[in-house]
């Protein structure tokens, strides 16, 4: 460990950095919590002072949102205590929370999208007038409260109207509205375009200088770096460090979170494009609604680029996923594979063809949960000889193959006869790439290929993505993080309403252009 990133019993370490005498707004003392046989906070210390943007860091299961949820409420710990201005204080429900100042917005927003921005925020603590329900007092607080917080919102427009990064607003001025003077966020900018980030960034920096305490719970070390006064880091349930941005570097914390040296920027040669793979021509897909997802979408990937594409959730990425992976019907357009017509073909047909698919959601398309991992790692071809002969299952066969794969991928534990289920998320996905990257296929199709996994873990399989896109693969990467998509990909295609609307060289790319391609589909 670095000598500026200490553990918080160090007697060297960061314990009051800005030396007030007066207690922390709020301290987390000893706090430990299990649930079953799972240690999720062990005798954790924290403390968060009036004023400052404090980043709270780990890996997915370090104990983070136990943590915060504890602050919150949400679930009581087993021992330890929580003080707020220096008393101790019994936090049996988010009531209790919202009683003594304490605000937090969820990384899903909890908003009612066919109300108003006024409606929502003060759902559940209505001014009234007469006993009626005053919604000119409650749009004229709304005002004054955007003002104030230099949030810039209307408070008559309809939330389902506005853009995610508003409505992360709205979240935001619900928990002022409360007259909240510690305010907790879990992965804000989740799902935001860097322009909506930097605006969310400035208002975190804003509430602290008005004296609100805002903690910051994310993964993208270039936001702690931003705008952090301090950053706390958990790893399996305890706090490992404490630290502020002037003396350490992203490399650093990403060391803390995981306890070994961790590449973030992937080290690859310029691609070499081969043969057109995949092509994309034309293509019309509806949603679920029935309502048209992609307008008329035209994309190509060759063998041995990764070309990813960028854009906020909603823009028609799963329906893209979903047509070329047979998931999903197709209203007009080609989808053609190595020549080939592929669009309307079923799912296990497309897979034969040649297009493996890391889908976006793991849990409910990628694995069998109560299945072990050996079925899991042949569940596409598990009907292929030598898993099967004359529709008589092999298990010797299958279970050479997850021995194989299980090491080639680093499984954790390294156990072919475990329940899929009982695997952390990072090793379930390891399972599904294992699968997914060992059959023999032209393109991959990888969506959100490490969403809900640790920093390690996308370490992993990006290093992956780019050893099989060099072994002449086509990948089609689909991300929601364009920190992501930036990092790996070859080149670049914006989506916007159903449309892509650039698609051009990953070297050298303006990061904020195509921000603002993100979020309006225009540059400018």
């Amino acid at each position: 460990m670095p000598d500026h990133l200490l553990p918080l019993d160090s007697p060297t370490a960061v314990s009051d950095p800005v030396g007030v005498a007066a207690p922390p707004a709020l301290e987390v003392r000893g706090v430990t919590k299990r649930f079953g046989d799972v240690l999720a906070n062990e005798d954790v210390d924290f403390r968060i002072e009036r004023g400052r943007v404090h980043a709270l860091l780990g890996e997915n299961g370090a104990g983070k949102s136990t943590l915060v949820n504890i602050i919150f409420g949400l679930y009581q710990a087993d021992t330890g205590e929580v003080r707020r201005n220096g008393e101790v204080v019994n936090l049996n429900g988010p009531r209790d929370a919202i009683a003594q100042q304490i605000g937090m917005v969820h990384q899903h927003f909890q908003l009612v999208p066919v109300l108003s921005v006024a409606e929502n925020v003060v759902l559940g603590d209505e001014p009234t007038r007469h006993g009626v329900v005053d919604l000119g007092e409650a749009a004229a607080v709304v005002q004054r409260l955007s003002e104030r917080f230099g949030l810039d919102i209307d408070p008559q427009s309809i939330v389902e109207d506005l853009p995610i990064g508003i409505q992360q607003r709205v979240e935001i001025l619900r928990a002022l509205y409360r007259e909240v003077d510690i305010l907790i966020l879990d992965e804000p900018t989740a799902v935001l375009t860097p322009q909506e980030t930097g605006h969310l960034l400035e208002v975190l920096r804003g509430l602290a200088d008005t004296g609100v305490a805002v903690v910051f719970i994310t993964h993208k070390l270039r936001e702690v770096m931003a705008v952090a006064d301090e950053i706390t880091v958990m790893r399996r349930g305890r706090v490992v460090g404490h630290t502020v941005p002037a003396d350490t570097d992203e490399s650093d914390l990403a060391s803390m979170m995981v306890g070994r040296p961790v590449e973030l920027r992937l080290k690859r040669t310029p691609a070499s494009p081969g043969d057109k793979m995949l092509a994309i021509v034309d293509l019309v897909v509806n949603d679920d609604r029935q309502t048209q997802a992609l307008n008329g979408i035209n994309l190509d990937v060759r063998a041995g680029e990764v070309v990813g594409v960028a854009g906020v959730e909603g823009n028609g990425q799963r329906e893209l996923v979903e047509a070329v992976t047979g998931l999903r019907g197709v209203i007009s357009g080609s989808i053609i594979l190595d020549g080939e017509e592929i669009a309307g073909r079923p799912p296990r047909q497309i897979s034969t063809m040649g297009v493996a698919h890391i889908p976006e959601d793991r849990e409910k398309l990628g694995l069998i949960g109560a299945h072990t991992v050996a079925d899991n790692m042949v569940l596409n071809r598990y009907h292929h000889r030598p898993y099967s002969r004359h529709g008589i299952r092999r298990p010797a066969a299958v279970d050479d193959e997850a021995t194989r794969l299980v090491e080639e991928f680093d499984v954790r534990p390294p156990n072919i006869a475990a329940m899929v289920a009982t695997l952390s998320g990072g090793n379930k996905q390891k399972v599904v790439a294992a699968r997914e990257f060992s059959h023999e296929s032209k393109v991959m199709v990888a969506a959100q290929p490490t969403r809900g996994i640790d920093i390690g873990n996308i370490e992993f399989i990006h290093r992956r993505l780019i050893e099989y896109r060099d072994a002449g693969m086509a990948i089609l990467l689909v991300s929601a993080e364009l920190d992501e998509v930036l990092g790996v990909s070859d080149r670049v295609a914006v989506i916007y309403g159903g449309r892509i609307v650039s698609c051009e060289p990953a070297e050298g790319i303006d990061r904020d252009r195509v921000g603002r391609l993100m979020l309006s589909g225009a540059d400018g």
